[in-house]
């Protein structure tokens, strides 16, 4: 994905407009034609007051820990947690300052994933977030839901220090009263300024075939970032174990596990 982002404000008012083009785009913005499927984010904001302000358009979702650019991530490939979304939201919502370090959105969205609809289902959205005055440790509590869909999200992040940090990401979402669910740790080493390394592990349940899985899986991903001024190589190996067959081996078996290496290069200026 080859994304381009532009940022404007003007008094109280601000902008922005986030292009995506490629596969990962499209992906992510799987509902739309593809005329629309270019806009990964636009939407203006208004600051009614230094303590809060209204935001409508489009905007990449709030709910767990990994974010849809590469860039933004320490492991390339998604969780599974992350991958069933949501992606973004489509609607108006209201970030308020509450004091100290918390904060609290609410908003009304489009059904998820979808920029435009005829549907007049819509979804409330909301989080909040609080932390410790250092800022070591920091929590954002997630929530959607509307019509036969809800999903509650938790993610934590702590920095043990200056080389070390631990981050949790656990989500529990309703579809039409099938369940699934991700709990995922995420550990960030980096020994020095150029090299760092980034393990998660996530247990994946989806036994009551809420999204089509039909099983559960535990998978381990460790990946490397190579730091190179604005380029960021990242070498991964990642390792996925179902409780049932649902993968497929190189001689198009069945098979409980399976396993992959790539190597990813981001670039951002």
């Amino acid at each position: 994905m080859a994304s381009v982002r532009a940022d404007h404000s003007f008094g109280k008012l601000a902008a922005t407009i986030d292009l995506g083009f490629g596969r990962r785009a499209q992906e992510f913005s799987y509902n739309d034609v593809a005329t629309v499927q270019v806009i990964k984010q636009a939407y203006l904001s208004y600051a009614v007051s230094s303590k809060v302000k209204i935001t409508v358009g489009k905007w990449a979702t709030h709910i767990g820990y990994e974010l849809l650019d590469a860039y933004a991530n320490r492991n390339y490939s998604m969780s599974y947690g992350f991958s069933y979304g949501p992606f973004f939201h489509t609607g108006a919502r209201a970030d308020i300052t509450l004091g100290a370090k918390s904060a609290l959105m609410v908003g009304i969205a489009n059904p998820t994933d979808y920029t435009t609809t005829t549907s007049s289902v819509k979804m409330f959205i909301a989080q909040f977030s609080t932390g410790t005055k250092n800022d070591k440790l920091k929590a954002f509590l997630n929530y959607q839901g509307g019509t036969d869909k809800s999903q509650f999200d938790l993610v934590v992040n702590g920095v043990v220090s200056s080389k070390f940090g631990i981050n949790y990401d656990g989500t529990v979402a309703d579809i039409a009263g099938k369940t699934w669910s991700s709990n995922a740790l995420y550990f960030n080493y980096d020994p020095t300024s150029k090299f760092g390394l980034a393990l998660r592990g996530e247990y994946f349940d989806d036994t009551k075939n809420a999204v089509g899985v039909g099983t559960s899986v535990f998978a381990a991903t460790l990946s490397a970032n190579i730091h190179l001024d604005n380029l960021t190589i990242i070498p991964e190996l990642r390792l996925d174990n179902a409780k049932d067959q649902i993968f497929m081996n190189s001689s198009n078996a069945a098979t409980s596990g399976a396993g992959n290496i790539l190597i990813a290069a981001v670039y951002k200026f």
